[in-house]
C-alpha cells in the first residue's frame, strides 16, 4: 500500500498579496480610509447613519508621548464633541465601544468610563455592557493597588441592534456536563458552539514581548477588537476608529472582511497603521490568536517561578528592594 502523500501548503508572501488601496479621504465606495489629522475633520465628511461600529481607545489625558495633558474639564468637553459626531455617523442598528482607563492627577484617580457616560446617555444611547478588560502587566504602584483592568463601554443607538453571539463564543468549562433531571435528563446541557464570553475579558496587553508590539506605548490588542467586530458587524460594514494609533482596530476590521476608516495625528503611527492594514487584508497581520489561553508562568522554568533558596540570593534581593524604595517614594507613576 502506497503511503499517503501530504499536500504542501505554500506560505503567503507579501508579494503574493493583493494590494489594498488606502484612501486619505472618506467615500462610501472605498474599502479603507486613513486620515492623517484631527478626527473631527474626518468625521465632518462622513454621512449620517453610515458606520456600523465605532470602536476606539482615546487618549486618557495622562501626558503620554502622543498626547498633551490638560485640565479634566477641557478633556471631557473635547471627548464630548467627538462622541457627538460619532453618534451622528452611527447606523441606527450600530454600536459604539469606547475603551478607557483612569485619569490620574495628584494621586487621585477618575474612572473615565463614569465621567464619559453622560455624553452617551444624554443623547439617547443605551449601555448594553460595561466590559472589564483584565490584564496582568503594568506599572507597579506603591501607594495604591496596581491597576490591572480597563473598561469598554458598549452603547447602541436603538433597541434594534446587530449582535451575533455565536461568532465570539469561547470553549465550555464543562463540555461534558449533562442535565440530571427533568425531560432533558442525560442530554448534554452545554451549547455545542461554546459559551458566552461574559463581560470580563482576560486578554494580555501589548507589552515588549508581545507578537503585535510596535513603537506605540499603549497599543490596542487585536484580539479585543476582533470580538467586537465579529459580534457587532457583518462583512462589508464600516468600522470607525477616530483615534487609530497604529491601526489595530482598522487591521482587525479588514482582516474579517469589513471596511475600515480611521484618523491619526502622528505621521509615524500612520505609516505603521498603513502597513498593518495591508497585512490585515492579505492575511499577514501578526496577532495573538483569539481565545488562546493566557501564558502560564510555570512554563518559563524554575529559575523564574521559585523563590531564592540560599541566604546570599535572599539578601541580594532585599538590598535591591531597599535601594529602590526611595525612588519609588518620589516617582509619579502611581500618582
Amino acid at each position: 500500500m502506497l503511503p499517503i502523500q501530504k499536500k504542501k501548503t505554500m506560505k503567503k508572501k507579501p508579494s503574493d498579496m493583493p494590494s489594498l488601496t488606502i484612501s486619505s479621504s472618506f467615500s462610501t465606495s472605498k474599502q479603507a480610509v486613513l486620515f492623517e489629522g484631527d478626527c473631527l475633520k474626518l468625521l465632518s465628511k462622513i454621512p449620517d447613519d453610515s458606520i456600523r461600529l465605532v470602536v476606539t481607545s482615546p487618549p486618557y489625558n495622562l501626558g503620554k508621548s502622543y498626547e498633551r495633558k490638560g485640565s479634566l474639564e477641557k478633556y471631557l468637553a473635547w471627548q464630548d464633541e467627538v462622541i457627538a459626531e460619532c453618534i451622528r455617523v452611527l447606523h441606527p442598528e450600530g454600536s459604539i465601544c469606547w475603551q478607557v482607563g483612569n485619569y490620574v492627577h495628584d494621586g487621585a484617580i477618575v474612572p473615565l468610563d463614569i465621567a464619559l457616560y453622560p455624553s452617551f446617555a444624554q443623547r439617547g444611547l443605551k449601555l448594553r455592557n460595561r466590559i472589564v478588560w483584565h490584564f496582568e502587566h503594568g506599572l507597579h504602584c506603591t501607594r495604591r493597588l496596581s491597576g490591572r483592568h480597563e473598561t469598554i463601554l458598549w452603547f447602541t443607538k436603538s433597541d434594534d441592534y446587530l449582535f451575533n453571539l455565536d461568532t465570539i463564543r469561547v470553549p465550555q468549562k464543562y463540555p461534558g456536563k449533562k442535565y440530571f433531571k427533568g425531560p432533558k435528563a442525560g442530554q448534554y446541557s452545554c451549547n455545542p458552539l461554546g459559551k458566552n464570553p461574559g463581560d470580563v475579558w482576560v486578554i494580555p496587553n501589548v507589552k515588549n514581548n508581545h507578537v503585535e508590539k510596535t513603537s506605540h506605548p499603549c497599543q490596542f490588542p487585536v484580539e479585543l477588537v476582533e470580538r467586537l467586530v465579529l459580534s457587532m458587524t457583518k462583512e462589508g460594514d464600516w468600522v470607525l476608529d477616530p483615534f487609530s494609533g497604529v491601526g489595530s482596530s482598522l487591521a482587525a476590521a479588514l482582516k474579517h472582511g469589513r471596511r475600515a476608516v480611521g484618523a491619526e495625528l502622528l505621521p509615524e503611527y500612520c505609516k505603521i497603521a498603513r502597513e498593518r492594514m495591508q497585512q490585515g487584508t492579505g492575511g499577514l497581520l501578526k496577532s495573538r490568536p483569539m481565545n488562546q489561553p493566557v501564558y502560564d508562568p510555570a512554563k518559563a522554568g524554575r529559575s523564574l517561578t521559585t523563590y531564592p533558596t540560599n541566604q546570599a540570593e535572599t539578601a541580594k534581593q532585599l538590598r535591591l528592594l531597599d535601594s529602590g524604595k526611595k525612588k519609588y517614594e518620589v516617582t509619579h507613576e502611581d500618582r
